[in-house]
Order: C-alpha cells, then sequence, then structure tokens
C-alpha cells in the first residue's frame, strides 16, 4: 500500500504527544502522502509551528480569522480539498468538540465542514478516557463514521500514571491511513487469521531458561502482510525485542503451554500460519527457588519433558482453519524432513528454511522451499518482509481460486 500522492490534513491538538506529531509528518511524507498541518491554538504550546513547517514543507494553518488565509473561506477549503484527515493527537477537548458540532477555531470548523473521512489517533490521561462523557462522545463519533486509531496502554507523562491514554505510534497511524485510503483489492478480507511469533520460553527455574533461537521477525512480517490483504490477524507472540505490528491483535505469551491455549482461544479462524519457534521441551519441575552453584559438585540433573506440539494439534483440531502453514527449521535434509512434517502434523503447506546458516535465524532474510502434497517450490533467497509479503498472496490467491474447494 501507498499514500503516493494522497492529500491529508494533518490535525494537531494540544497535549504532550503533539510532539508525535513531528514524526508522523515524516512518515507520511515518507510515503508520497502531500501533508497540510492545522494547529490548535493548544498545540502551540507543545510544538512550533516553526517546526511543523519545516517538516511539512507548506504552510500551517492555526488561525480562523486570518486575513490572509480567509479571505477565500480557508477552512471551507481546507474541509474539501483533502482525500484525509487525522487527528494526532486527539484530546478530549477536540473530540466533545466534534461529538457536539462545536465550530470556535479553525480545527473545529474544519472538521465540521469536511467531506472526507476522518481519523482520530487519542490521546489523553487513562481517568480522561475512560471518563462518560469521554466515551459517550467517541460512540457518538463512531457512529459518525469516524475512525480511530488507539488509544493504547503504557506509561503517562504525569509521573505514576499508566493506563490506556496513549497515543498510538506514527507508524500505527500511517498504517491505518493506508488501510483508509486503499483502494486496491482485498483478497482476504472477512477472513481471520492466527499467527504464532518468536520463541517459547520455559521456565528451569526463576532465573534461567530454555528457548529457541527466534528473533520474531518473520512471524510479525507474515502477520502483517496477511492484514495488508484485509485479513483480520491474529498475533500470538512470544517474547521477542521487537515492535508489535501495527493493524494486528497481538497477543504476549511466555511458554508452549500458554502460547497453545491462547491459540485455541482465538479458533475459529480461516488461516492458521504456525511460525514460532516452539521448544520441544520444557523441565519437568520447575524449580521454585534459583538453583544454586556448589563448588565441586556436578550440576543437578535436568529432567525434561515434552511440550505439546501446537501445529499437530491444530491440524487435527475439531476446529481446525480451513489453511493450516507450518515452518520448520531444518540444518540437514530439510525437504524431506519437512514432508514427513507436512504429513504427521495435518498441515496444508510446510514452510521450510535451512538454518544451518549464519544469520538466518535473528537475521534479516530467508530461503525457505514451500513443501505441499503437490511437491516443493524453492523461492530465492530474500529479505523476511519479501517472504511475508509472497507468503501472504501465496494464501490469499488459494482462497481467491479455491473458494469453494478444500486446499
Amino acid at each position: 500500500m501507498s499514500l503516493k500522492d494522497k492529500r491529508i490534513l494533518l490535525i494537531i491538538a494540544g497535549g504532550i504527544a503533539a510532539y508525535k506529531s513531528l514524526d508522523l509528518i515524516r512518515r507520511l511524507k515518507e510515503r508520497g502522502a502531500a501533508v497540510t498541518p492545522v494547529m490548535t491554538k493548544a498545540a502551540e504550546e507543545f510544538v512550533t509551528p516553526l517546526a511543523v513547517g519545516a517538516l511539512s514543507g507548506g504552510t500551517v494553518f492555526t488561525d480562523l480569522f486570518s486575513r490572509t488565509q480567509e479571505q477565500d473561506v480557508g477552512h471551507i477549503r481546507l474541509a474539501r480539498e483533502n482525500d484525509l484527515i487525522i487527528v494526532a493527537p486527539a484530546t478530549a477537548n477536540l473530540m466533545a468538540k466534534m461529538a457536539h458540532g462545536l465550530a470556535d477555531d479553525l480545527a473545529s470548523a474544519v472538521l465540521l465542514a469536511r467531506d472526507c473521512p476522518v481519523l482520530l489517533a487519542p490521546a489523553m490521561n487513562p481517568k480522561m478516557w475512560s471518563a462518560p462523557p469521554t466515551q459517550r462522545n467517541l460512540a457518538t463519533l463512531l457512529m459518525d463514521g469516524v475512525e480511530t486509531i488507539g488509544p493504547m496502554k503504557g506509561e503517562m507523562a504525569e509521573r505514576g500514571e499508566a493506563g490506556k491514554g496513549r497515543m498510538a505510534e506514527p507508524m500505527e497511524i500511517v498504517v491505518a491511513a493506508e488501510k483508509r485510503l486503499d483502494d486496491s483489492p482485498r483478497p482476504l478480507a472477512g477472513k481471520h487469521a492466527i499467527v504464532t511469533s518468536g520463541p517459547t520460553v520455559e521456565a528451569i527455574d526463576p532465573v534461567r531458561y530454555i528457548a529457541n533461537r527466534s528473533s520474531g521477525r518473520q512471524g510479525h512480517a507474515i502477520a502483517a502482510a496477511l492484514a495488508r490483504l484485509g485479513a483480520q490477524v491474529t498475533l500470538v507472540s512470544g517474547p521477542v525485542a521487537i515492535a508489535d505490528p501495527p493493524g494486528v491483535e497481538t497477543l504476549h505469551v511466555e511458554s508452549a503451554r500458554d502460547m497453545l491455549k491462547t491459540v485455541e482461544k482465538a479458533l475459529p479462524a480461516d488461516i492458521a500460519v504456525m511460525v514460532a519457534a516452539v521448544s520441544d521441551w520444557r523441565a519437568a519441575d520447575t524449580a521454585q527457588q534459583k538453583m544454586k552453584k556448589k563448588p565441586g559438585e556436578a550440576p543437578p540433573p535436568l529432567a525434561l519433558t515434552e511440550n505439546p506440539d501446537i501445529l499437530k494439534t491444530i491440524g487435527h483440531h475439531a476446529r481446525r482453519p480451513r489453511l493450516v502453514v507450518g515452518f520448520a527449521a531444518e540444518t540437514r535434509d530439510v525437504t524431506a524432513y519437512a514432508t514427513d512434517k507436512l504429513a504427521r502434523k495435518g498441515a496444508d503447506l510446510i514452510v521450510a528454511n535451512d538454518v544451518s546458516e549464519e544469520g538466518v535465524m535473528g537475521g534479516g532474510h530467508n530461503r525457505v522451499t514451500l513443501v505441499t502434497k503437490s511437491g516443493a517450490e524453492e523461492w530465492p533467497d530474500m529479505s523476511k518482509d519479501a517472504v511475508a509479503e509472497r507468503l501472504a498472496h501465496w494464501i490469499a490467491e488459494r482462497f481467491v481460486a479455491q473458494a469453494s474447494l478444500p486446499f
């Protein structure tokens, strides 16, 4: 998706999150959008029109009664000449004005006169967000067709405050804008996909654990690619050091048992893509205290027990998704092991990769082979994002071509 040649009016309201609007402008322009900023008086207390104008490359509109900008009824022109209006941050005050049709400054007048879609990125103290008047105003705006992204949970600017009220990150807002303006085909619209990603962590004691070397980059990229094709995506992720993909519901887990439970809870689904590097074993008994090393003594024996096989469970589940995709990370005989795995685990496709080479686990590139009942198809070395995009289209093509047939 692209925002090339799209005209976006960015309304910046007064809140500490206004500083994020500077990065948002940069991200929108990187994707080819023309950005026209409107700032409320309160916004100017947090970021300057000079900084906003330097990044947007054009006029920053601030005053409803400007002699130069309003001589041709500028607020009406601003309301009509754009493909999308983004309000970031959207404060409780501005949302209240929108919900009740007030127009006492440039931002609220433009919003009342607009004839294009509006995307709000709310940002405020959690108590303000959960307050009944704000929730009533939100309900009104949603009924009026306004769309929202966020707010997110996290630490607030106020010391000791935390909860739901943080403005969505700039890239999350960009993705939401792309979705709103995207007129390309969305072949997976109406389909629910579950994706697992990252490693699982199996505790030995409160300090030590068993895990696999997985960054989560491939699984997260696949979740994002499926969402771009219109799927409703639930991503079940083990502990990773990368951000949740925008436009995707991400559920965080640690152990294999937690992951399986969360995946089953997310059913039913049309598609399951099991990318996570699940630990095959866990400690049979988890020590409640740190196991201490004693000089001259051998380490205590570590008894292991097998973890649940998530791919096999879903592949033979009573509520089995119509398409089940598994991943096989192997160090030798890649295609042979993947073919065996396809049959044993009830999958429709195994994406196999050779991880014996340096840099595959945790790196940015992958070389995969797709194994189905029909045979094997080798793909060239490419970035994990490219693998994700190509795999998402492979999945979509089969749903379109075989809408009424089994895979």
